[in-house]
């Protein structure tokens, strides 16, 4: 017996999960196949180590799929500053406030599992949409129009478009025959969720250092993110070092506003490496996310440019069914790509200049780059334009980004 639908959709992440609620309540049959059920929140507990900074856009598209409060019912931290800077913070550095653009913030750092949960709660409250958790994918047959997904547990689900939302290893991606353009940074990302002497910050910054950039994202209560990029051998030393031993280069390598470190909760790396589908499109299938891109995470762009994916995938196909066309058909979904693949192009771009320019310390780019930053706190129109960029309010955006109700 073989469960048919009209979106079989890989992956219940954040991502899937948004595709699935922005098409709950309609008449397309939808699946979604996750692995593994996240572990329910408790107010009590520690924060995760995988966080994300949502900007305004992504925001407003959780706001429109009615998951918002749901998030801020578990925990979040509002950030309303940004600030960057080179060796000596009073030297040159730029400073990114939301009051300079009137707005009330500049985004929130979430939780990953926060953001997933709600999104899966919601999508159980559809009757058009099946979740299927957990649900372990061993084989994709691909076929255009009717592509057939076999589980662990011996059921088998065909579906006219099959969604991509399977992560930067994806299954569905490689049953399609679709290759990416791909390379290493010479970089891993080691990420610590710390306790801090100081209390809650809005306040998120950089400092750029000859091995990589040193990040601070605050959490709620005196709790913070740290992500320290560096030379993947340095990374795996520090990895093995006890919670005292870390929290000395910690000191060493921080700057002295981070305050007082008073103890380490978990900490785990990352190799960083920039990915980009070839196609995001063919008969019968979309990428999303990062099956489809695989970004620098310097300016914690990853997330957002995949909620955006998936809110402008759900509205072309909404668009298409309601048009009465093929979902599975290729001039639809070119729709889609048309709209996000040279956006998120635009944006790997920008963040592999930011990164080569700010990795490299010979003295002429350091100089051009602390002419940069002095410049960019003085140019306050061309900074806000960044700080709008950022926050996803420049540029076409879908309906579920913007402020109004669908």
């Amino acid at each position: 017996m073989k469960n048919r639908y009209d979106l079989l959709i890989i992956g219940g992440g954040m991502v899937g999960s948004t595709i699935a609620a922005a098409l709950g309540n309609t008449d397309l049959k939808i699946a979604v196949v996750e692995q593994q059920y996240p572990v329910e929140f408790q107010q009590d507990s520690e924060h995760d180590l995988r966080v994300s900074a949502l900007s305004i856009a992504s925001e407003q598209i959780l706001k429109n799929l009615e998951v918002w409060d749901s998030i801020k019912a578990r925990r979040s931290c509002l950030y309303r500053r940004m600030k960057i800077w080179e060796s000596n913070e009073n030297q040159a550095s730029t400073e990114f406030n939301s009051d300079d653009i009137g707005a009330e913030h500049l985004g929130y750092i979430v939780e990953n599992r926060v953001i997933q949960l709600a999104l899966l709660e919601k999508i159980k409250q559809f009757d058009n949409v099946e979740l299927i958790c957990p649900g372990d994918t061993i084989s994709i047959d691909y076929s255009p129009g009717c592509s057939l997904v076999q589980l662990a547990d011996g059921r088998e689900l065909i579906g006219k478009l099959l969604v991509a939302a399977d992560g930067g290893m994806s299954k569905v991606r490689a049953a399609a025959g679709i290759g990416v353009h791909s390379w290493d940074y010479d970089q891993h990302a080691l990420v610590a969720s710390v306790v801090t002497e100081l209390p809650q910050q809005d306040i998120t910054w950089q400092q750029f250092t000859p091995n990589g950039p040193l990040a601070f994202l605050p959490l709620s209560g005196n709790r913070a993110s740290l992500v320290w990029y560096n030379r993947p051998a340095e990374v795996k030393r520090l990895l093995h070092l006890d919670d005292q031993q870390f929290t000395t280069e910690l000191v060493k390598a921080f700057p002295d506003r981070l305050g007082k470190i008073e103890s380490i909760l978990e900490r785990g790396a990352f190799p960083l490496r920039r990915q980009h589908a070839q196609e995001y499109v063919k008969e019968g299938v979309a990428l999303a996310g990062d099956s489809a891109h695989m970004i620098n995470p310097l300016a914690g762009q990853g997330v957002n440019i995949g909620l955006l994916d998936a809110a402008v995938l759900a509205e072309t196909v909404l668009a298409g069914h309601k048009e009465g066309l093929d979902i599975s058909d290729l001039r639809l979904l070119k729709r889609y790509e048309q709209q996000r693949r040279n956006h998120n192009l635009m944006m790997m771009q920008l963040m592999d200049g930011f990164y080569r320019i700010f990795s490299n310390d010979l003295l002429p780019l350091k100089l051009l780059r602390n002419l940069g930053l002095g410049a960019a706190e003085r140019l306050k129109p061309a900074k806000n334009r960044v700080m709008r960029f950022a926050m996803g309010l420049e540029g076409r955006l879908p309906a579920l980004a913007k402020s109004e109700k669908r």
